[in-house]
Parts: structure tokens; sequence; C-alpha cells
């Protein structure tokens, strides 16, 4: 508001020597008819002058003072305007789910939310009767990898067929963790402590690095989208990154669990990590903008154990605990930033036993694929910012172990009572 005052008081001060220039006010009337311009300019009284120089002069000052009340009111009004919107702004901001509508609805704009279900092809079944606890699909979905006991098989997967393609033989003992790593054509498996790199060279994979990373069974492996870092999690209750130089290097470790790390998760942003443990603890990790550090940023302590947790998007995950009938749903708070559980989906009743199937949310479907107990629940995030569950397929056993493929179109899964690799897909009704 001084500013604007200020620049008035200076356009004013203008147009009044102007004023004052025209009229000639300090000069003699004499050089009004100047005889050397050849002017003839007619004779004034300089009285009259000054009268009317000091009515312009009052006139202007008054004009000026009337503006600047004005522009004060205006001012004034703005104020209260600003004020008014920016309250409705953070009250607009009190609903996470809103805010996560906002966020989603481009995406989940382009679903279309018919009812589906995934079948199973009963005809591409196959036997395998060494327990299979980790399975991977890789990028162009034509690769299955699988965990079988201390063996990887590598299978060719095409038109929902399985192919025995090779065996890799190199881990001492069973393979829990399975992840193609898209963008280089690399595998990287995991067992009690060991972390093994497969390169694919010459139509066959061979192992190109061997990481001891823990000391302990490896609960889960994720990769960032660009692929350089990875993080691993283990039952020796840490949590490990490892980044690509000329090849993986260990960078940091977290160590504020007290029980086993049983699942790790990545925002869309990729600087944030959420994991959860045997210690019913749930850590929101976050990466330094500064030194590119991780570090822990909010604890929840859960009333319950959990296996699994993924994120939907940067402002909302998913936690499945150990026993009831319930998913949790955690939201972040746009003031404070920090995660607070929201509301619980409904699910099967069941007290499961098996951690090493991970929660899975694929964005080009909006589905949580969530395994509890004997079921594995196919949960659809609507239009509507919320989650349903679509189809629970029923095992007959508690140990199932699985993966969506990337696209939502392929659901893999063995369990320890049919002892087959079973293979469903993806169809709207």
């Amino acid at each position: 508001m001084q500013e604007i005052e200020m620049h008035l008081d200076q356009s004013f001060d203008k147009i009044i020597n102007f004023i004052d220039q025209v009229f000639i006010i300090d000069s003699p009337i004499s050089k009004i008819n100047n005889t050397k311009t050849d002017i003839k300019l007619p004779k004034v009284d300089q009285f009259h002058l000054m009268e009317q120089s000091e009515y312009l002069s009052n006139f202007f000052e008054q004009v000026k003072s009337l503006i600047k009340s004005k522009i004060k009111d205006q001012v004034q009004i703005l104020s209260q305007q600003e004020q008014k919107y920016q309250q409705i702004l953070i009250n607009s901001q009190q609903s996470q789910l809103y805010i996560q509508l906002q966020n989603e609805m481009k995406s989940t704009s382009q679903v279309n939310f018919k009812p589906f279900s995934y079948e199973i092809i009963e005809a591409n079944s196959i036997k395998q009767q060494e327990s299979c606890w980790a399975i991977s699909i890789n990028k162009d979905f034509s690769i299955v990898a699988a965990g079988c006991n201390k063996l990887i098989k590598i299978y060719e997967f095409q038109q929902g067929m399985l192919k025995l393609n090779q065996v890799l033989n190199e881990h001492q003992r069973e393979v829990v963790t399975l992840n193609f790593v898209k963008q280089s054509n690399q595998l990287i498996s995991g067992d009690q402590g060991y972390i093994l790199i497969w390169q694919y060279n010459n139509n066959s994979w061979i192992c190109s690095q061997t990481i001891d990373g823990h000391n302990d069974w490896i609960r889960c492996i994720i990769l960032n989208n660009n692929e350089d870092l990875f993080i691993s999690s283990s039952a020796d209750k840490t949590i490990k990154f490892w980044v690509k130089k000329n090849e993986w290097i260990y960078q940091q470790t977290i160590t504020d669990h007290s029980g086993w790390v049983n699942q790790l998760s990545l925002n869309e942003q990729q600087n944030q990590v959420i994991s959860c443990g045997y210690d019913g603890l749930i850590l929101v990790i976050e990466q330094s903008e500064t030194n590119k550090n991780w570090i822990v940023k909010q604890k929840i302590q859960v009333d319950c154990i959990g296996y699994r947790l993924c994120f939907i998007n940067d402002n909302l995950f998913t936690y499945q605990p150990v026993n009831g009938n319930l998913m949790y749903v955690y939201e972040m708070n746009s003031v404070s930033k920090q995660f607070t559980k929201s509301k619980d989906i409904r699910i099967n009743q069941g007290n499961d036993s098996c951690l090493l199937f991970p929660q899975q949310f694929i964005k080009q479907k909006q589905l949580v694929v969530n395994k509890h107990d004997k079921y594995v629940h196919l949960i659809r995030f609507t239009e509507n910012a919320e989650l349903k569950v679509e189809q629970s397929i029923r095992f007959g056993t508690n140990d199932i172990f699985g993966q969506l493929s990337d696209d939502g179109e392929y659901l893999i899964t063995w369990d320890q009572t049919s002892y087959q690799i079973q293979i469903r897909k993806f169809k709207e009704q």
C-alpha cells in the first residue's frame, strides 16, 4: 500500500509541475509575451493564474486523497477475500480422500470399472513338488522365474502357458525373493542372507554378482523406478539400501525395527519407503533432498503384527494385520504430513502364518492384491476413492505364494495343497 501511495504522489507532482510550466507562475508577465519568440500570447492576469493554479492544486490533492481512500478499501477487501480463500483451502485439505481423489482422478478416469474376476486356466497349471516361495514376471510378460527350494526355474511364458527353459542352481539355501530388473535384463534373488544378481547373456542366465547382504532370511526386495536402487529387508531386523554403479554396492542401513522386517513399499514420488515388521511397527522412511540419505520420518505403532503393506499413492497406503478380518488404510494428514489410520476394509476372517506373498498395487487396473490366511483378495480402488473387495480366491491352505503381472492381466500362484503353479487370467464380466 505504501508503495502505491508513493507512486501516486510522484505522478501528481509531475502533473502539478507541468501546469506550473505551462502557466509560468514564477516568471514576470513580460516573459509571457516574449517578443523574441514571435509568439503572441494574450495578456494574462498574474494573480488570476495563481488563483487557478491553487485551485487546480487543491483539486488534484482531493482527487489523490479520494483515490488513496478507494485503493485502501480495495486492498482491505482483497485481503479479506484472500483470508477467506485460504480458509476454504485449509478446510478442503482436511479431507484426505478429497486430496487423494484429485491426485488420482486423471489415472482412474481411464479405467473401466466393470466387474471382473481372475479365472484359472486349468489346462495350463503345472505340477511343482518343491516349495515355491517366490515368483516374478519380467517386463514384457514373456518370462516367469520361480524359486523352487534352492533352485530358480526360468519359464518361457506365452499365451498363459509355461515352458521350462533353464534351471539356476547357485543358491545354497532356499530362494525366498525374486525380482526382475526390467531395464537392464537382470534378476535379483535372495535367500538366507545372500543376494544374487543374474545377468541374461547369450540366451541364458548367469550369476554376475554375489552380495553377502544380511545375517538372516531376506524377506523382501524392492526396486525404484529408475532401477538404480534396490532396498532389502530381513529377519535380521534391518533395512538396507543398495545403489547401482558398475555393480550393486551398499549405501546405508536402517536399524529402527526390533523384529523381522516383513515387507517394503516405495511411493509414487520415489522419496518414501514404508516397512512393517514383527514388532508391530510401521516405519515411514524419507530420502533427504540434501545428502540423499534415507531417514526415519515417522514410527507408527500398530496394535498387531503385519506381514504386508503397500502404497496406493503418495498419500495413501494399506496394511494387513496377521489376525482378524480387517485390512487397515492409512492416509497422510495435509498439515502435519504424518500418516494416520483412517478406515478399515473388511475381508475374510483368518490367522495368517505365511509372510512371503507381497501385497501389490497395480496402477493400470487400480487393483490391490492382498493375501490373508487361505485367501487372495483382489481389491479395487474405485472412482470414489474407496477400496472395494471385488474377488476373494480361496485356497485349501495358508501357504500361498505368488505375484500379479505389472499390467494385472495374470495372477500366478503356488500353494501347498495343489502343489501346482497355477495361472489365472483377468476377465471382465
